[in-house]
């Protein structure tokens, strides 16, 4: 699914099994997890809130990141790529930040093309994260 703004799937992978999954799938595409945020954890801890896992990974691929770095310094702000893995009734949801946004906020024609390389991995992603 796409909205704009995110790509997304929805399976029957239980909640762990999809972390470990979108972990090891992200990174055939060349995408390394530079952080990890549990918000579950997170804002319990915090705020004494009870809500189902929910964890957001920071995706980066280091090659599309050094490029779009080299075009315009700014796009720091954008990186890492968000990735959440929640649970959902039977299953799990990941969604991810379309790379899109980012030549779309910044206005630069030339990270279009790395826009477009790393939508195009991350959607063969969820492709493979989907088709088990």
């Amino acid at each position: 699914m796409t909205s704009g703004t995110q790509v997304s799937s929805q399976g029957r992978l239980p909640y762990a099994e999809a972390v470990a999954r979108t972990r090891e799938v992200l990174a055939e595409e060349g995408f390394g997890i530079l952080t990890e945020i549990d918000v579950r954890a997170t804002l319990k801890e915090k705020r004494g809130v009870d809500m189902e896992p929910y964890v957001i990974l920071g995706a980066c691929n280091p090659d599309l990141a050094h490029r779009a770095l080299e075009v315009d310094r700014s796009i720091g702000v954008l990186l890492p790529c968000n990735v959440v893995v929640s649970s959902v009734e039977g299953g799990s949801r990941v969604q991810i930040l379309d790379p899109q946004i980012m030549s779309a906020v910044t206005e630069v024609p030339r990270l279009r093309p790395l826009a477009d390389e790393a939508s195009r991995r991350l959607q063969h992603a969820l492709d493979t994260l989907n088709s088990h």
